[in-house]
């Protein structure tokens, strides 16, 4: 966005408009971050299993700067995965985010840049056709829909594609779009994930 003098300007949803807040890792659960509860003991854990594992570096980064350490670990399927240790500040997001034992989309849900920069470090990736995928979590569908107001009211047309088209994913074509979602989430990290980073 550029002002009156062609000066840069931030965006009001963009990631450096605001300070790095733990519910900014809600980014994590709109791709295939799960949350998991201890018992009784009123603490929250949560994981995420990586496609690849250049991206626990900038991930991890991220996490820090929310105070949250991320420990890259091995999956059950044998794919690198990140995880925190089971902690009380993680139960409200883990509250907000299930309905039962099931992962749910809160009513109301806002999407800004800095829970969308989470997305896209742990699932964006552009496709072939000169547009960027937005990972969904296969595993919980129930969140697609209503993933898709949420991009699409920061003034992001999407198309959602099942697993036949790539998917399951939000794909977000056009140069515009592309210029709307890269403001959005910021400069890329000096990582190995700056490929998948929207340009």
């Amino acid at each position: 966005m550029t002002g009156v003098t062609g000066a840069p300007q931030l965006s009001f949803f963009s990631a450096e408009a605001s300070d790095a807040a733990l519910a900014d890792l809600a980014g994590m659960l709109c791709a295939p971050g799960q949350l998991a509860r201890f018992g009784a003991s009123g603490t929250a854990r949560l994981s995420l299993v990586l496609d690849d594992p250049a991206r626990a570096p900038a991930l991890r980064a991220e996490a820090s700067a929310r105070e949250v350490d991320l420990e890259l670990t091995v999956a059950a399927s044998g794919s690198s995965a990140l995880r925190t240790a089971f902690r009380r500040d993680l139960v409200e997001l883990a509250e907000r985010w299930t309905r039962g034992a099931v992962k749910a989309v809160p009513e109301g849900f806002v999407l800004d840049g800095a829970t969308l920069r989470m997305w896209v470090l742990a699932a964006g990736v552009p496709d072939r056709r000169s547009g960027y995928l937005l990972g969904l979590d296969p595993h919980a569908p129930q969140t697609h829909v209503p993933l898709v107001a949420a991009v699409t009211a920061l003034g992001l047309p999407v198309l959602r594609l099942g697993p036949r088209g790539g998917g399951p994913a939000l794909r977000i074509a056009g140069v515009r779009a592309r210029r709307r979602l890269a403001e959005l989430v910021g400069p890329a990290p000096d990582s190995a994930v700056t490929r998948c980073w929207p340009a």
